[in-house]
């Protein structure tokens, strides 16, 4: 009976992890058309296309929609799919694939546990080589992820604390963050590629009368507007990101107790100096760079005091 009922619950487990795979790319594809239909509300009740027409502007707006979201959910989601690839690559990560002493084989066990308790697959574990304390979370599915830890992480904190971390990445692999943040940005991109290459073409028409093809001021204006709203989109990617951090210390907090999860917070605050990973990493590792006035609003992580408190007052 024991054996039945295991097999039983196998199987209810792999439908329902099929199911969220099925509702995730449902919500993908549903957040696209809800993008374009959005934009071509607002473009109606405002009457844009109108003014476009009057001043000879000959643009077709639903079709540059679909191909912004094609380009801006594509090179999202193609970043996404090369990350564990490129995260090997370019930071050195060394994956453990057969534990060489204690200190591997704890590691891979402490994952295996947490990985278990979150109910998702076994991540690959790997060591890069840094002075700084950090680890990280990658990979575009929640059953083949990557957790990497540095070198700084094992030798600068405790054993309780190197779990707390742990338990963190696990829990951005977990609530599936990885492609939470690839949805976003793939949002941010269609609008920045859309309006960037509305700019261009009413500058080019209108402002320099261009009658057929495209001038210079439209690669020129189209350029400079997607840079200058590119600026601004990543504010938004940003804030996601440090309300996305919030979840993963609770998360952390569950699988390996909030005193660990605080005392591991604490011992990256004794940092002088701490330092984001590189490009797309930084979003997914466990502490960011310092910032203040301006800056925060680009800052991947909420500063490390008010992580603390928020552990605190939830405990």
């Amino acid at each position: 009976m024991r054996n039945g009922r295991g097999v039983l619950s196998s199987i209810a487990v792999n439908r329902v992890r099929k199911g969220v795979i099925m509702l995730r790319i449902g919500l993908f594809l549903a957040t696209n058309a809800a993008i374009l239909v959005l934009i071509s509300v607002v473009f109606q009740v405002f009457g844009f296309e109108g003014i476009l027409a009057e001043n000879g502007v000959d643009l077709n707006l639903q079709a540059l929609l679909v191909l912004s979201a094609v380009i801006g959910f594509g090179g999202s989601f193609i970043s996404l799919a090369m990350s564990k690839f490129m995260a090997k690559r370019s930071m050195g990560v060394k994956i453990i694939e057969q534990p060489a002493n204690s200190s591997e084989r704890w590691l891979v066990d402490t994952v295996k546990r947490q990985a278990q308790m979150a109910r998702i697959g076994m991540p690959e574990v790997g060591v890069f080589d840094s002075p700084q304390p950090n680890a990280f979370a990658t990979g575009m599915r929640r059953n083949s992820a990557l957790v990497a830890v540095s070198t700084g992480l094992l030798q600068q904190m405790s054993a309780d604390e190197v779990e707390a971390v742990l338990a963190h990445e696990i829990t951005h692999v977990s609530n599936g963050d990885m492609i939470t943040m690839g949805l976003i940005q793939g949002v941010v991109n269609t609008f920045v590629i859309f309006l960037s290459r509305v700019i261009g073409h009413v500058v080019d028409r209108v402002v320099f009368k261009t009658q057929r093809g495209y001038g210079p001021a439209y690669f020129i204006t189209s350029i400079v507007a997607q840079i200058f709203l590119s600026f601004f989109a990543s504010m938004i990617v940003r804030w996601f990101s440090r309300r996305r951090e919030y979840r993963a210390d609770a998360g952390g907090a569950s699988l390996a107790g909030s005193g660990k999860m605080i005392g591991a917070l604490q011992a990256l605050q004794r940092e002088h100096e701490p330092h984001d990973l590189p490009g797309e990493f930084a979003a997914f590792g466990i502490a960011g760079g310092l910032g203040s006035g301006f800056k925060k609003l680009f800052m991947t992580h909420p500063p490390l005091e008010e992580r603390i408190a928020a552990l605190q007052a939830a405990a």
